[in-house]
C-alpha cells in the first residue's frame, strides 16, 4: 500500500514546502494553485499577495529584520497571465 501524497503547503515561518523542502510556492504548489484558481486569476494574485506579505514579515523576523529580496518574483510574477503587462492594469 502506498502512502498518500503530502500536500505542497508552506512551513511557516521558514516558508519552505512541507513536502519537498523547496522555497514555497514550489513548482507543485504553483501548479495546484493555478488549477484551483483557473477561473479567477485576480483572486489568485490577491491570495498570493497576502501570503507574500505574511512571508516577508516572518522571514524578516528570522533575518534580523531585513526583508528578503525577490519575494515578488517568488510569489506573484509567475502567477500573472501570460502576455500581461507587469506595469499595466
Amino acid at each position: 500500500m502506498s502512502r498518500p501524497a503530502r500536500p505542497h503547503v508552506p512551513m511557516r515561518p521558514l516558508w519552505r514546502c512541507r513536502a519537498c523542502g523547496a522555497e514555497w510556492p514550489c513548482q507543485p504548489a504553483r501548479l495546484a494553485l493555478l488549477v484551483e484558481y483557473r477561473d479567477d486569476r485576480t483572486a489568485l494574485l490577491v491570495y498570493l499577495g497576502t501570503l507574500m506579505q505574511e512571508a516577508g514579515d516572518q522571514l524578516a523576523q528570522l533575518n534580523g529584520h531585513a526583508r528578503p529580496a525577490g519575494l515578488a518574483d517568488r510569489f506573484l510574477t509567475w502567477a500573472r497571465a501570460r502576455g500581461q503587462d507587469p506595469d499595466g492594469p
